[in-house]
């Protein structure tokens, strides 16, 4: 077994801070990033719809193709400037968290293992984990946390609903 380098391409959705895998792959290409592109919009339907701005780094591979799948969504391409990894953020610490939560941990043998732990890994961060820019709420959670149960009992036979103090 020798060890090499894979590729993982991720999107995220700034406003949800959904994270989507691309794919993975040893050799990435030019022509393997543009049909992963279009893999996502296909995939992501009439979400691309909400979606104005495709922020990506600087990459070869990003070519004009791979900028004209989501120009035809409706999308404006905004390579990031060079050496500025502030630029894009919040990609920048979702990358991070990969790496601390579950790349760092776990010895990834093969593509196809690192599609299942990365799919697997996404999964439980667009679901469950909580985020801090959402006040430590999943995406898929309502954006108004639940109120919590009220300590004091409401006096019977009062249906008035909440009340105000004056």
């Amino acid at each position: 077994m020798s060890l090499k380098r894979l590729y993982a391409p991720v999107f995220i959705e700034h406003g949800t801070r959904r994270l989507h895998l691309a794919g993975v792959t040893a050799h990435p290409t030019a022509q393997w990033t543009v049909q992963q592109a279009r893999n996502l919009t296909m995939a992501s339907g009439c979400r691309m719809d909400s979606l104005r701005f495709l922020i990506r780094d600087r990459d070869s591979k990003y070519t004009d193709a791979f900028d004209a799948v989501f120009k035809a969504d409706g999308m404006e391409v905004l390579p990031s400037p060079p050496r500025a990894p502030r630029a894009n953020a919040i990609c920048e610490r979702a990358v991070g968290t990969l790496r601390r939560e579950v790349l760092d941990r776990i010895l990834i043998y093969i593509e196809a293992h690192a599609q299942a732990v990365l799919t697997k890994y996404i999964r439980h961060y667009n679901r469950h984990r909580p985020h801090q820019s959402r006040q430590q709420l999943p995406q898929t959670a309502p954006n108004h946390p639940p109120r919590p149960p009220s300590s004091t009992s409401r006096p019977t036979g009062s249906d008035d609903g909440p009340s105000s103090a004056a």
